[in-house]
């Protein structure tokens, strides 16, 4: 007769994002991972088959419930001419807030993908996937923003929005002003572009 399971599974992956976020893969430990779980080593393995296991479930839970709410306002249909102002102006709060994850680790898959576990080949492809995202939620707020700008120019002010946020993502542990400097930078970018 198998267990009974006594935990909640969303608290459990949430304490979890948080070490893999702060820490990355490799340098999350067990003994840390089952700390700020409650669960044992057999437990963790047990629910999800093994730290790896563990880290996708933290994963999926970080594009579910940090990533994709973000990005919603330019996903839908009509998307707001703010959307992707308002998106950089409350990602560059979010980033100066001292002692939070943003703030202090910036992107658990920026900083996958930097790591050794981003050459596993499914963690390569749910990043590529995440950039993806990225720059299609990105396009589609250009486009609400310019409307007026050749589908060119969108394409290349969105793809630079991309790639502001990817290195404001990368940057703000270590230089947090460069960071802010960044997603300044693609709302001057916008904003420089007639309606």
């Amino acid at each position: 007769m198998g267990r009974t399971q006594t935990f909640d599974t969303g608290d459990v992956v949430r304490a979890a994002r948080a070490v893999f976020w702060e820490h990355g893969f490799e340098s999350a430990a067990l003994p840390e991972l089952e700390r700020v779980t409650g669960l044992s080593r057999s437990s963790i393995y047990h629910a999800f088959g093994s730290k790896r296991g563990l880290f996708d479930a933290a994963v999926d839970s970080y594009l579910d419930e940090v990533i994709r709410p973000r990005l919603a306002p330019m996903t839908v249909d009509p998307v707001a001419p703010t959307a992707l102002e308002e998106y950089l102006t409350g990602l560059r709060e979010a980033l100066a807030r001292h002692g939070t994850l943003p703030a202090t680790s910036g992107c658990l898959l920026v900083n996958a993908s930097a790591s050794p576990i981003g050459h596993d080949d499914a963690v390569a492809r749910t990043i590529a996937s995440y950039r993806a995202e990225l720059r299609a939620a990105f396009g589609n707020g250009v486009r609400a923003r310019v409307a007026g700008a050749t589908r060119d120019d969108q394409d290349l002010l969105a793809d630079i929005c991309t790639g502001l946020v990817i290195s404001a993502f990368a940057s703000v542990r270590v230089e947090p002003a460069a960071a802010a400097g960044y997603l300044d930078n693609a709302r001057a970018l916008i904003a420089a572009h007639p309606a």
